[in-house]
């Protein structure tokens, strides 16, 4: 079979498996875990990929879950992917009633849409077509949440870094990829379609404690030092820094106070906070970075209190490889016409995914079939063919642009593609950032 039959027996394989594709999506969605946490959802991951007869480990990263599909000899490795964690939302009426963990990101579609990948290659008997392999890959931990919990996990060794592709980079899951691909829900667009050529802010991470002096608030205040007041003197010193941060780098701060202390009736002594300094650039996010840390300072320094501020990087931004977009274009227009090149252009959120996009080829369409904005309550899938089914037939296609043929199209992205670092330069910036 020419690549264009081999398309079309596989997309009519994914639409004959529509409903399980959907269960899967429906199944994550009714019981979301956080990263490094997803038990649950791995279970059901790795069922689906034994379920298909493929080969599977686990474990990867802690949680992450991997079926693999051999091609009729060696060649070069792509990667589907799919997200296993959710996000904190304890207004969402789908919310886990104890964790507070929702699927207000579309991570269920994603690793649905993956799932399905698997099931349209693997049912419509490519393998014999294709050269090298294809990994079906559940990935943990994208949505950079708990940071003290994660935190705790390396001081055990568990992990050397809070991101689950950041982990998966160190472990050297990534060493000999050609090529990695995934898709993402984009907010508040019902209609079918795929959004092309996005970019993002990178980050870094910052877990900030202010240590006090406990004291009766309400006998002996004086004799206390209240690192709660601290916490909100470099909020606003943060605050006052804002002015000074250029439109063009897209600097985004917004902390939390994850601890405001134990009891109201004794001076805070113990007050945590957790926040995001997001930009378009490295340097950018290094000077904001430098700002914030120097505000929150100020606010112990202005009462006595000791801080102690540990920065962790987060993640970089994203560049998604030309000549895979390129071919997630063909094959988007040959779904739904001219909706497969629309231009989803900078996106003022951070991806892990921009971390891999640095070292190997991505691609990281955005797909449709929702309402509501990403991470609110209001967010929910209304059209699954949009979101789940239409995302599959694309990431399927596109391995076989990828590796029919010889991997002839494998070969040459590999071949041009210029990564931005190699992995040791990663390695060395992600721990030169640390402080």
């Amino acid at each position: 079979m020419n690549r264009e039959e081999l398309m079309k027996k596989v997309c009519r394989q994914i639409d004959q498996r529509r409903e399980d594709m959907i269960r899967a999506a429906k199944t994550m969605l009714g019981h979301p875990e956080l990263g490094y946490r997803e038990v649950k959802t791995a279970a059901m991951v790795r069922e689906v990929l034994k379920g298909l007869n493929l080969p599977v480990r686990e474990g990867l990263a802690l949680t992450g879950v991997e079926g693999t599909l051999s091609g009729k000899e060696a060649g070069p490795v792509v990667v589907v992917m799919g997200e296993l964690d959710s996000v904190m939302g304890r207004e969402s009426p789908l919310a886990d009633p104890v964790t507070g963990a929702a699927h207000l990101c579309g991570h269920h579609i994603q690793v649905a849409s993956m799932l399905g990948t698997a099931m349209g290659l693997v049912g419509a008997g490519v393998g014999p077509y294709l050269s090298g392999q294809v990994k079906f890959l559940g990935c943990p931990a994208e949505e950079y949440l708990e940071i003290e919990y994660r935190l705790g996990l390396m001081a055990e060794g568990k992990i050397s870094f809070l991101g689950g592709k950041q982990e998966l980079i160190k472990l050297g899951y990534f060493d000999d990829v050609a090529a990695a691909m995934m898709v993402h829900a984009f907010a508040d667009t019902p209609e079918p379609g795929f959004l092309m050529n996005a970019t993002g802010n990178g980050f870094m991470a910052k877990f900030i404690r202010y240590e006090g002096r406990p004291s009766h608030a309400g006998a002996a205040p004086h004799r206390g030092i209240n690192a709660l007041n601290a916490a909100c003197i470099g909020i606003m010193a943060v605050h006052a820094q804002r002015e000074t941060f250029q439109d063009d780098d897209a600097i985004r701060v917004h902390p939390i106070i994850t601890k405001g202390g134990d009891v109201v009736n004794v001076v805070p002594a113990d007050v945590r906070l957790e926040t995001y300094v997001r930009g378009r650039n490295l340097d950018a996010i290094l000077d904001a970075s430098t700002k914030v840390d120097r505000a929150f300072k100020a606010g112990g320094d202005a009462v006595g209190a000791a801080t102690k501020i540990a920065n962790i990087p987060g993640y970089l931004p994203i560049f998604q490889d030309r000549s895979l977009t390129a071919i997630a274009v063909r094959n988007g227009r040959a779904l739904l016409g001219d909706k497969g090149d629309q231009d989803a252009g900078f996106m003022g959120g951070s991806f892990d995914v921009g971390d891999l996009s640095h070292l190997i080829p991505v691609v990281h369409p955005f797909v449709t079939g929702t309402k509501g904005h990403l991470h609110s309550a209001e967010f929910c899938v209304t059209d699954y063919e949009a979101a789940v089914v239409l995302p599959a037939k694309l990431m399927a296609m596109c391995v076989i642009d990828l590796l029919a043929d010889g991997a002839g199209e494998a070969r040459r992205v590999k071949k041009e593609f210029k990564p931005r670092l190699t992995k040791q330069q990663y390695l060395d910036l992600m721990r030169r950032l640390t402080q």
